[in-house]
């Protein structure tokens, strides 16, 4: 049955709107007044604002995407991050308002005002960008016929929501996908604005003194006859003092877990995560604690600022400022300012020294090594002397021989009692004797440093052993943070002839150690390892003795020494004063290089594998392109107006303004024939064609839904899925 559908009925092809909109009266224009071929039609001003806005905001979201993937870092200035940092809840709420705003602008709502020039009317209107782009291309299209379905889908999208009807998925899918994108506009927005703690790295580059060419062995000798050491054998430095007893203890202790930080010259060294590339010299190296011989090539971590004596550098250094020599490389933006940063880590391409040290007991059958220990003899003694006085004195005589035919001896003294021996608990005597394979002027890649001890009283878990020390020179990764500094190594080289002085000099301190380690009572070497190894491990030393962790202390003590003599080196001749103007040679010098990380707030260039801006623009690119459609096609359908094709329409009807909807559809009631509510009614009339009539100029204004005859056939955006609506 057709029956005539009344404006309630109407209703039900017409999503409502919660804010009713209000237009000046078209009688205001007089009708019979043709317009002036000079004047532009407000609805073509208000498309023009919508593209341009659009296009706007969509020019400030890429603009700032490509800013961002040029610059690859951007960060505020250091107050603005600081502020950022000290109120995280505030930026999410700023970066989301701003978000909103520009999701609202593009999709939900803004105010226009427009003041047309052939008339004092001001059209004040509230919508959207998106939502009025599709008004006013959905208003020029119902002067042609068009079917209920689709006028419904049109007012939905006009309306910003969406239609769910089983018999057209293709209607409901693009509603619902045009929906959805809105809906991700502000995601999009919040996500592509929003800052985020990131690393800046900054390249860096510089010098530092090199040690390991034949200028500074050079060098090296010429301050060992300046101070009167032209035999290192004989003449072992007392420069070092107590830094390299420490430097041995804090990598001894490494072994068993205790913290291996050391101090030296106002700069700490966090030897306990050094470690060395498990792919270089794997034979050599394990994971052990290393100072590696580096100094400090960074301002911030160079320690004393103190400004040392004439005498005070070189070989005489006793502590001060270090010369610094590095500095940062322009990238290809220097314009951009690099921050301050929350804090600034490092990452520095360096030389180093360290040394593969192996410890074994010496078989007593073998011929390599002649270690003698039994030459000594009471010197003093004195029965009457009182309990806090020398009773008695022993004259140790230890001699090792290497096998170069050169026998090396060194004398010690301890403290006995009036019979002559020492208490095996209270007294310990550990003698260490450094040698050699060859001459120093015959250095080949297999001589090593060999180091005999053995410990005595109550050392004497320490059996007669051999250390053989290799110096090697080192290309290290120094890593500057939370003001420490750490190593690891990343490649290594022998000792060549020409590092022959330097091979001196850490002979020589190695045998200053050996011979002033040992008191009258005891042995710092022997009492770091007695100590470390008790303090550890349960029960006694003696009962629960391990072989392989005491030979582990003692190549970490020696490891150590020997890296930090080089520490030491380095640090007396970059000592401020050591050269003119505090200018390293070009034949001394190293290049060092590297990275510097700065912790800031910011935006980043997106990784390959998670391209997140890039996406976070999709939802806008999407609907400035529907909103460009819409407002395209309703220039052309003015244009045709304003020509004559298809008759001159006023602009006055809203399709979202559900008002607008039921006063067309009452209006002249019996020209608009619909079916009735049962299911087959609302089948019918969804496949219904109307078309908006207007009256002629001159006439009272007046608009209504006309019947159509059906057209066309069904294609895929209302095709109907049987079973249901």
């Amino acid at each position: 049955m057709v029956q005539t559908v009344s404006a309630g009925a109407c209703s039900k092809v017409c999503a409502p709107l919660s804010i009713p909109y209000f237009y000046p009266s078209d009688s205001l224009v007089p009708a019979s007044t043709p317009p002036a071929m000079y004047h532009v039609p407000a609805n073509f001003v208000r498309l023009t604002v919508f593209i341009s806005s659009q296009i706007v905001i969509l020019a400030f979201g890429y603009g700032f995407l490509i800013a961002v993937a040029y610059l690859q870092y951007l960060a505020p200035t250091d107050p603005v991050c600081e502020l950022m940092r000290g109120y995280p809840g505030e930026l999410t709420m700023l970066v989301t308002l701003i978000a909103t705003v520009l999701s609202v602008t593009s999709a939900t709502s803004v105010f226009l005002l427009l003041s047309p020039s052939d008339c004092s009317v001001r059209c004040n209107f509230s919508t959207s960008f998106f939502t009025l782009s599709v008004k006013e291309a959905l208003r020029h299209r119902m002067w042609k016929p068009i079917s209920l379905i689709h006028l419904s889908t049109g007012v939905a999208l006009a309306q910003g929501s969406h239609i769910l009807k089983r018999r057209y998925i293709g209607l409901t899918l693009f509603t619902l996908f045009v929906f959805g994108v809105l809906r991700l506009l502000t995601a999009g927005w919040t996500t592509l604005l929003t800052p985020n703690y990131f690393v800046w790295p900054v390249q860096l580059n510089g010098s530092e003194l090199d040690i390991t060419g034949s200028a500074f062995s050079a060098l090296l000798r010429e301050q060992f006859q300046a101070n009167g050491l032209t035999d290192i054998q004989d003449n072992a430095f007392e420069i070092l003092d107590i830094g390299g007893m420490l430097s041995g203890v804090a990598a001894t202790g490494f072994t068993f877990g205790l913290p291996g930080t050391f101090n030296f010259n106002g700069a700490r060294y966090n030897i306990s995560t050094s470690t060395s590339s498990p792919s270089i010299h794997s034979k050599l190296f394990r994971d052990t604690a290393q100072l590696d011989g580096i100094v400090p090539t960074i301002e911030e971590f160079s320690g004393s600022d103190g400004v040392p004596d004439a005498n005070g550098t070189r070989l005489g250094f006793s502590g001060g400022n270090v010369t610094v020599n590095t500095r940062t490389i322009p990238g290809s933006h220097p314009s951009v300012p690099i921050p301050q940063g929350f804090s600034r880590n490092y990452s520095m391409l360096q030389q180093g020294l360290t040394a593969n040290v192996s410890c074994q007991a010496i078989d007593s059958s073998q011929t390599q090594y002649l270690w003698d220990t039994n030459n000594s003899h009471v010197i003093y003694t004195n029965p009457a002397a009182s309990n806090n006085s020398i009773t008695g004195l022993r004259l140790w005589n230890i001699s090792a021989n290497c096998g170069a035919n050169t026998l090396t001896s060194y004398e010690y003294v301890t403290m006995v009692d009036a019979n002559g021996n020492a208490s095996s608990l209270g007294s310990g005597f550990l003698p260490s004797v450094p040698s050699k394979y060859a001459r120093l002027e015959s250095l080949t890649e297999s001589v090593p440093i060999a180091i005999f001890t053995q410990g005595f009283y109550k050392y004497q878990f320490l059996k007669a052993s051999v250390c053989e020390v290799v110096p090697l020179l080192t290309t290290v990764r120094a890593n500057y943070s939370d003001d420490k500094i750490s190593s690891e190594v990343i490649s290594s080289t022998l000792f060549q002839p020409e590092n022959v002085a330097l091979l001196s000099f850490i002979a020589g301190v190695a045998r200053f150690q050996s011979i002033n380690s040992q008191g009258l009572l005891g042995s710092t070497i022997g009492d770091t390892l007695y100590s470390i190894y008790s303090s550890t491990t349960v029960g006694s030393i003696n009962d629960r003795l391990n072989d392989t962790q005491v030979y582990s202390e003692l190549e970490d003590y020696w490891r150590g020494f020997v890296e930090f003599s080089a520490t030491f080196l380095r640090s007396g001749f970059m000592a401020v004063g050591s050269f003119p103007n505090d200018d390293i040679p070009n034949n001394l010098s190293s290049q060092v290089n590297g990275t510097m990380f700065v912790s800031t707030i910011g935006w980043t260039r997106w990784a390959k594998q998670s391209p997140t801006y890039l996406l976070a623009t999709v939802p806008l690119t999407i609907i400035t392109i529907l909103t460009f459609t819409c407002a395209l096609y309703s220039i052309l359908e003015a244009w045709k107006e304003r020509h004559g094709y298809g008759g001159h329409h006023r602009t006055t009807f809203d399709v979202s303004n559900t008002l607008h909807l039921i006063m067309a559809c009452a209006a002249d009631a019996g020209k608009l024939v619909l079916a009735d509510f049962d299911k087959n009614g609302i089948k019918q009339n969804e496949a219904a064609m109307v078309r908006l009539d207007e009256s002629e100029p001159g006439k009272p204004s007046t608009k209504k839904f006309v019947s159509e005859p059906p057209v066309g056939s069904p294609d895929f955006w209302n095709a109907e899925l049987k079973g249901g609506e």
